[in-house]
């Protein structure tokens, strides 16, 4: 049975984040292979895309992960190639920074899903019920 996500701690949604898992459960894979998410949970059923457009949000979780290792990532080739010019260490950057994107566009999903199902969680339905 999963633990509502009202009820996690801040170490408990940190881990599930790492290990890439669902917001409701923390225990079911999002990704089924490198691009292709679970859909819904394989563990607790979960849907991970709310609605339309849901993971709109996911592009500012992406772009705060992508820019600060594309500064990294130019400071380091500045520091190992001080005499290029800037836009030479950025593009170079750039270049290291492309195979990282498969993991900035899991984690951005995954940060962004856990962060709505934090202000939001999944109200399971109470339609199912007998009395």
């Amino acid at each position: 049975m999963s633990m509502p996500s009202t009820q996690w701690t801040f170490g408990r949604r940190l881990r599930a984040v790492a290990g890439l898992r669902c917001p409701e459960c923390g225990a079911g894979r999002v990704f089924a292979s490198l691009w292709t998410m679970n859909e819904p949970c394989p563990d607790c059923g979960a849907r991970f895309q709310r609605e339309q457009g849901y993971f709109t949000g996911a592009m500012y979780f992406s772009y705060g992960l992508g820019i600060p290792i594309i500064a990294l990532l130019t400071l380091l080739v500045y520091l190992a190639r001080p005499n290029w010019r800037l836009w030479q260490d950025v593009l170079v950057a750039w270049f290291l920074f492309i195979p990282l994107v498969p993991a900035v566009f899991r984690y951005s999903r995954v940060m962004w899903m856990h962060l709505d199902h934090t202000f939001d969680p999944v109200i399971p339905d109470q339609s199912d019920t007998t009395t």
